[in-house]
C-alpha cells in the first residue's frame, strides 16, 4: 500500500489491496494467529493489520521483499534462537517472501503474547 492510499478500515480491505500470492500469505498468517489468539479481536492499527486482547498482542504488514510482524510491547526474545535466520530486531521481525513464512513460529510467538497479555492484566486487577 503506497502512502497516499487512504487507510484500510479492515484487515479484509487491507489484504485485498495486495498480489495474489502476497494475499495467500497474508491470509495464512491472519489465520494463524486468530487460531493462537482465538479471544482476540481484529483491527487496523498503525494503517496495518492487528490484533489485540487486553492490549496489543501484535501487528503484520507486507512490504515489497517481506512480511513484517510485530509482537507488542515483547514477543520475539524468547525465540532469539528460531529468529536469528531473520532480520530481526526488538520486538519485531521479516519474513522474506522469497522464504518458506514460519507459521509454526507465528503461532508461538502469539501464544506467549497472550500469556502476557493476560498476565499484565490479572496483576493490574490485583493491584486495584
Amino acid at each position: 500500500m503506497s502512502a497516499d492510499q487512504t487507510a484500510p478500515k479492515n484487515i479484509d480491505e487491507y489484504i485485498a489491496g495486495f498480489p495474489a500470492d502476497v494475499r495467500e500469505i497474508l491470509e495464512k498468517i491472519r489465520m494463524t494467529i486468530g487460531r493462537a489468539a482465538p479471544d482476540a479481536e481484529e483491527k487496523i492499527s498503525y494503517r496495518m493489520p492487528a490484533f489485540t486482547l487486553r492490549g496489543n498482542l501484535v501487528h503484520f504488514a507486507a512490504y515489497k521483499n517481506h512480511i513484517g510482524l510485530y509482537p507488542a510491547p515483547t514477543g520475539t526474545e524468547e525465540f532469539n534462537k528460531e529468529l536469528s535466520v531473520y532480520r530481526a530486531a526488538k520486538n519485531s521481525v521479516r519474513f522474506p517472501l522469497d522464504r518458506p513464512i514460519p507459521f509454526d513460529l507465528i503461532s508461538q510467538i502469539v501464544k506467549l503474547r497472550v500469556k502476557e497479555d493476560l498476565d499484565r492484566a490479572e496483576a493490574s486487577r490485583k493491584k486495584k
